[in-house]
C-alpha cells in the first residue's frame, strides 16, 4: 500500500496561529495542541460531524482524537445538539439548582454500582483536586500516593514526579509549584506492589489517599496487571487509606461503570470528566453517601463552584449517557475498535514493523516497540517517538487525525462505522509503509 495523498493545505491555520501566538502563551490554550512533538503548524478546526472534522483550510479528517475522549458518540450528535439548544433557549446559567442536575445525577447514581452520591464540578482537574481534599478530610491525614505515569490534572500537589528510590517524596515537575506542596505527595512506580507495601509501612498512618488511573491513559496506555489493582484495594482496606480511581478518561468509556466495573473493584472515591458532559466542560467526583456527607454544606470539607452543574452541560451529558445505556453499545464499540487494530496489525506484522497497539474498550495506543506489555512509563522508549512524529504527518496527508503526541491515546466513537474503519485501516497501512520506507 504505497498510495500517498498530497500534503494538506495549512495556509489558514498558519495565519490563525500567527495571530494566536500574540494572544496566548505558545499560541494555544493547552500545551499539547501546539504540535510541539510532531512539528508543523497546529491545525485550527472549524467543524465536526460524526466521525469527521474539518480544519480552517477545508481539509477533512477521520477523527480518532475525539476531543481527547468525550465524543464517544462522535461530533454534533443530533440528540445532544437538540438538548443543548433546548437548554440554551431556557438560559445558560442560573447559579441555582436545576432539574437537569437531577436528571444527569440520577443517570449516574442509578446505573453505576459504586456510586451513591455525586458532586458536579467543571473539569476533570477540579474533580481530582476535590476528591483529594475529600479524602484528606475523611481520614484526617495529609499525604497522597500517586503513580508515575498517571495524570490527575494540573493540581499543585499532583504535578510531581518521582525522585530516587522506590518509595519517595515527590519533587515538583512544574515551575510555580512550591516544593512544600510536593513533599506531601509520594510517587511510586506502577505495577509494583512491593514498592507500595514499602511506602505504606514507611509512612504508616500518614497516607490519606492512593490515587491512580486504573487504566492509565495519559502517558501511553499503561495497562496494569489486574492483580496489582486488586492488591491496591487490599492494602487500602488494611491501612485505612482511601482508594481513588481517577476515571476522567476510562469512566463511561470502557464500560458505563468504567474501569471499576471492568475489573470488579470498588474504589472509595471516583473522579469523572469528559464523557459525562457530552462535549461540554464538566467533571464530577463520587462516592458512598457516608463519604460524601463530609462535603459542605453537609460536612466540613469545603468545595464550591458557580458554574458547577451548568444546565447546558447537564443537558448534553444526560443526552449522551442515555445513549450509552442502550443495549450492546459497549460491545459494538469494542468490536469496531478491534476491527481497526486487527487491520493495522495484520499489515504491520507481515511487513515486520515494530508496532504494538494496546487497547481497552474503545481506547487504543500505538507504541513502536517489541514489548508484549508496557505497564510503566519508564518502559516507553523516548526514541520511538520519532516514528510517531513521522506517522502523524503521513496520516494527516491521508485524512486521519490523531492527537499530536505519541504519548497520547486514540479513541473510537459510535460514529466510526465499519466502512470508515476500513478506510482508516488503508490509510494507516499506507502511512506506516511511508514511515518505514524512509528509514
Amino acid at each position: 500500500m504505497n498510495s500517498k495523498r498530497h500534503s494538506i493545505q495549512r495556509g489558514q491555520s498558519e495565519q490563525l496561529f500567527e495571530r494566536s501566538k500574540a494572544l496566548f502563551p505558545g499560541g494555544v490554550n493547552s500545551p499539547v495542541r501546539a504540535f510541539g512533538s510532531v512539528g508543523g503548524t497546529p491545525l485550527f478546526m472549524e467543524k465536526g460531524q460524526g466521525a469527521y472534522i474539518w480544519d480552517a483550510d477545508g481539509n477533512r479528517f477521520i477523527d480518532f482524537c475525539c476531543s481527547w475522549g468525550p465524543l464517544i458518540l462522535g461530533h454534533a450528535h443530533p440528540r445532544i445538539e437538540e438538548r443543548i439548544m433546548e437548554a440554551v433557549r431556557n438560559g445558560t446559567t442560573f447559579g441555582t439548582p436545576t432539574r437537569l442536575e437531577n436528571e444527569l445525577g440520577s443517570l449516574i447514581v442509578d446505573h453505576h454500582p459504586y456510586v451513591e452520591q455525586v458532586r458536579f464540578v467543571s473539569s476533570g482537574t477540579e474533580a481530582a483536586m476535590s476528591a483529594i481534599r475529600l479524602a484528606r478530610g475523611v481520614t484526617g491525614r495529609s499525604k497522597i500516593i500517586k503513580f508515575d505515569g498517571c495524570y490527575h490534572g494540573h493540581v499543585d500537589s499532583l504535578l510531581v514526579k518521582a525522585g530516587s528510590g522506590l518509595a519517595t517524596l515527590g519533587t515538583s515537575s512544574s515551575a510555580g509549584v512550591p516544593e512544600s506542596y510536593a513533599q506531601e505527595t509520594l510517587v511510586l512506580p506502577l505495577n509494583d506492589l512491593e514498592a507500595v507495601e514499602q511506602c505504606v509501612q514507611e509512612y504508616k498512618d500518614e497516607i490519606a489517599v492512593m490515587a491512580i488511573e486504573p487504566i492509565p491513559a495519559n502517558n501511553g496506555l499503561l495497562i496494569q496487571d489486574e492483580s496489582f489493582l486488586h492488591g491496591l484495594r487490599s492494602i487500602c482496606d488494611r491501612e485505612g487509606i482511601l482508594l481513588l480511581f481517577d476515571e476522567v478518561i476510562s469512566g463511561f468509556r470502557v464500560a458505563f461503570d468504567g474501569a471499576a466495573g471492568y475489573y470488579g473493584i470498588r474504589p472509595d472515591v471516583l473522579a469523572f470528566g469528559k464523557i459525562i458532559g457530552g462535549g461540554m466542560p464538566v467533571g464530577a467526583y463520587a462516592s458512598s453517601a457516608e463519604v460524601m456527607a463530609h462535603i459542605a454544606p453537609s460536612g466540613p470539607v469545603y468545595q464550591a463552584g458557580t458554574l458547577s452543574g451548568n444546565p447546558v452541560a447537564m443537558a448534553a451529558g444526560a443526552a449522551q449517557l442515555t445513549e450509552l445505556l442502550q443495549p450492546g453499545f459497549y460491545k459494538d464499540q469494542e468490536r469496531r475498535t478491534k476491527r481497526l487494530i486487527d487491520g493495522i496489525l495484520k499489515h504491520s506484522g507481515k511487513a515486520g514493523y515494530p508496532l504494538r497497539i494496546f487497547n481497552r474498550g474503545s481506547i487504543f495506543w500505538l507504541a513502536f516497540s517489541d514489548r508484549v506489555w508496557i505497564r510503566k512509563s519508564s518502559e516507553i522508549d523516548p526514541d520511538s517517538m520519532a516514528y510517531f512524529s513521522r506517522l502523524h504527518g503521513a496520516l494527516l496527508n491521508r485524512g486521519i487525525y490523531l492527537g499530536p503526541s505519541g504519548y497520547e491515546v486514540g479513541f473510537v466513537s459510535a460514529a466510526h462505522s465499519d466502512a470508515i474503519i476500513d478506510e482508516a485501516i488503508h490509510a494507516f497501512c499506507s502511512a506506516l509503509d511511508e514511515v518505514f520506507e524512509s528509514i
